[in-house]
C-alpha cells in the first residue's frame, strides 16, 4: 500500500492578503488569496497539510491599520487563516511587534494552534502558548510537527512585547524535542517548522554571516537526528533541496512562493516507510487568479485600509523625491535628512541616524499620503535615545562604511549586504555630526572626517543619538550599541511620529545641509 502526502508552506507572509504592494493598485504575484487558489487545486484528489511558519501578522499596511486603529475587529489575517485551513503556524520574530495583548487576541481567534518549543513562559519554564509540536494524522499516516523559533528575538524586540519570555537555544530545543516526539509519538513522518534561515551555505558549509545564533539551519541539518523535513523561512530567501536526506524548503516572502514537500510512504510490515521527500516551490505569478472568496472575507476591511492609505497629510515643498537608491546612500538628500529630523524632533536630541530601508522606496512627491509614508517607511519601529561615546559612533560609522565596495573604480554595495538576503537597512545615515567616509581605505579606517558641531568629535565624551529600537539594540552588527545607558524610550510608530509631524506643520520644505558624503 502506497501514500503520497503534499506538505503545503507559507513563510513570512506578512500580512499581504490581496495581491498588492499597497504602493499603487497593481495585481501583482502575491498574497494568500493568490496562494488559496494553488492550496485549493492542490487539495482536489490530494492529500494536504496546510502549514504556516511565521511571520504571519505583522508587515502590510492592512496589518498595521488593524494593529493600531481596528483591534476589537476580528483580525482580517487570521479570518483568511482559518478560512484557508491551515493546520498551524509557528511563531515568528515579527509576531510579538504589536505587543503580547495583542498576540494572544491572535492565538485566541486562529483555528490552528501555534507553535514554538523555543517561546517559553519563564516563570512556568514551558512553552508559553500551549504544545510545541502537533501531531497529524493524513489517509492514515502519523506525521509530527515541532515549531521552533530563532533565539534571536530580545535582540530586536521591545523588552515590553515580551515580557516575562524567554527564547532558549534553537537548535538545542530542537534536539531535546525531536528525540522526545520519536520516543513518545512514534510518529511515521518528523517535520521541523523552524522560523530562521541557514547561516552557512549549503553546498560548501562556508559561513555566509556572522554566527550569532540568528540562523542555525545549516547546523540543524547536519545535526538534528530523525528529520525528515526542515522548514525555514525568515530570510526570504527561495529554496527547495535535499540536504543530508533532509527535505528543505524556505518560500520566499509576502506569498510569493508556495512551498511544497511531497511525501511518498509505503505500508510494510513495520508500518509506514517514507521513500522520498522531494522539496518544491511554486512561484505566484499575475496569471494565478486570487481566491475570490478569500477576497470577500476581508473586502470591506480591505477598503477601510485603502481609504485610510490615501487620507491626505500634507503637502512637499521642493523635491524629496528618490530616483536613485545608490546615489541616496552615497551623499547626503532631503528625504533621509527630513526623517533624521523627524526622530529629532520626537527624541529632543541633535543627533540621529535612520537608513533607506530597501530599494523600492519612492520618497515623497508635493502631496503626501498615509500611502507615501508607510511606502517609505515599511518598519513598525520605534524609537530610543541612547547615550554613546564617540568612538562609538565612529566605529558605527565604520561598520556602515562596510556596505559598500570598489569594483573597477566605482563604488558598488558590498555582496555580503545582498546576498543570501538583501540588508540595505543596516547601512545608516546620520544627522547632526558632519563626516565623510572614504571607501576606497581600508576596511576599518574609512572615516576620514568626523565633526560635532564644528570641532574634531571627541571620542571620550558622551553623547545622545536617537535611533530606530531595532539598531539601538545592536541589531545589524551594530555591537558598540549593545548595553548602552537608554535616556529615552518613545513608543510610538515612526510612521505616526512621521504623520504627526507633517500634520501639524502642513507643509514640509525639502532641505539638504550636505553634512556626510561617501567618497573613492
Amino acid at each position: 500500500m502506497e501514500r503520497e502526502i503534499h506538505v503545503l508552506v507559507t513563510s513570512d507572509i506578512h500580512g499581504y492578503i490581496y495581491p498588492t504592494t499597497y504602493r499603487d493598485h497593481t495585481d501583482r504575484g502575491l498574497g494568500l488569496a493568490k496562494i488559496s487558489t494553488l492550496v485549493n487545486q492542490k487539495r482536489t484528489g490530494s492529500n494536504v497539510l496546510l502549514l504556516d511558519n511565521g511571520d504571519l501578522i505583522q508587515g502590510s499596511p492592512l496589518t498595521y491599520y488593524h494593529a493600531k486603529y481596528k483591534q476589537e475587529e476580528s483580525n482580517p489575517i487570521i479570518k483568511v487563516a482559518n478560512h484557508m485551513g491551515y493546520q498551524s503556524s509557528v511563531f515568528g520574530n515579527h509576531e510579538f511587534n504589536y505587543g503580547l495583548e495583542y498576540l494572544k487576541k491572535v492565538v485566541e481567534q486562529a483555528d490552528f494552534p501555534w507553535l514554538s518549543a523555543t517561546v517559553v513562559d519563564g516563570a512556568a519554564g514551558k512553552p508559553a502558548f500551549g504544545d510545541p509540536y502537533i501531531i497529524k494524522e493524513i489517509a492514515g499516516v502519523k506525521i509530527a510537527v515541532l515549531g521552533i523559533t530563532t533565539q534571536f528575538i530580545p535582540n530586536w524586540e521591545e523588552a515590553r512585547n515580551i515580557e516575562g519570555l524567554e527564547f532558549p537555544d534553537a537548535l538545542e530545543t530542537a534536539k531535546k524535542w525531536v528525540a522526545f516526539i520519536r520516543e513518545t509519538e512514534r510518529p511515521d513522518v518528523m517535520i521541523v517548522s523552524y522560523h530562521g534561515g541557514f547561516e552557512r551555505d549549503l553546498k560548501t558549509g562556508e559561513p555566509t554571516e556572522r554566527l550569532t545564533g540568528e540562523n542555525e539551519g545549516y547546523q540543524m541539518v547536519e545535526e538534528l537526528e530523525g528529520v525528515d523535513v526542515l522548514i525555514t523561512g525568515h530570510q526570504h530567501r527561495t529554496i527547495a533541496e535535499t540536504v543530508n536526506n533532509i527535505a528543505v524548503v524556505q518560500p520566499s516572502n509576502n506569498g510569493q512562493v508556495l512551498g511544497e514537500v511531497r511525501l511518498s510512504l509505503e505500508k510494510g510490515g513495520e508500518g509506514w516507510q517514507l521513500k522520498q521527500a522531494l522539496p518544491a516551490v511554486i512561484k505566484i505569478d499575475e496569471q494565478i487568479q486570487a481566491d475570490e472568496e478569500v477576497l470577500d472575507l476581508i473586502a470591506e476591511f480591505e477598503e477601510a485600509t485603502q481609504e485610510w492609505l490615501d487620507s491626505p497629510i500634507g503637502k512637499i515643498q521642493g523635491d524629496m523625491t528618490i530616483d536613485d537608491p545608490m546615489q541616496t546612500r552615497l551623499q547626503d538628500n532631503p528625504l533621509i535628512e527630513f526623517i533624521n529630523k523627524v526622530q529629532m524632533d520626537a527624541a529632543g536630541v541633535d543627533i540621529a541616524n535612520t537608513a533607506l530601508f530597501n530599494n523600492d522606496s519612492p520618497g515623497f512627491g508635493e502631496n503626501v499620503t498615509m500611502r507615501d509614508i508607510v511606502s517609505n517607511y515599511v518598519y513598525p519601529n520605534t524609537l530610543n535615545v541612547i547615550r554613546i561615546r564617540g568612538q562609538d559612533i565612529k566605529d558605527a560609522l565604520e561598520q556602515s562604511a562596510k556596505y559598500f565596495q570598489v569594483v573597477d573604480g566605482e563604488i558598488t554595495v558590498n555582496p555580503a549586504f545582498i546576498e543570501p538576503k538583501p540588508q540595505h537597512y543596516n547601512y545608516d545615515m546620520w544627522e547632526g555630526i558632519d563626516y565623510q567616509l572614504q571607501i576606497s581605505n581600508p576596511v576599518g579606517e574609512r572615516v576620514i572626517k568626523l565633526d560635532y558641531h564644528g570641532k574634531p568629535i571627541d571620542l571620550d565624551k558622551q553623547y545622545d543619538v536617537v535611533m530606530n529600537n531595532y539598531r539601538a539594540g545592536g541589531a545589524g552588527d551594530f555591537d558598540m550599541y549593545q548595553g548602552k545607558p537608554l535616556v529615552k524610550d518613545i513608543p510610538v510608530d515612526m510612521t505616526e511620529l512621521i504623520a504627526d509631524y507633517i500634520l501639524k506643520r502642513k507643509t514640509i520644505e525639502a532641505t539638504c545641509d550636505h553634512n556626510w558624503k561617501v567618497t573613492i
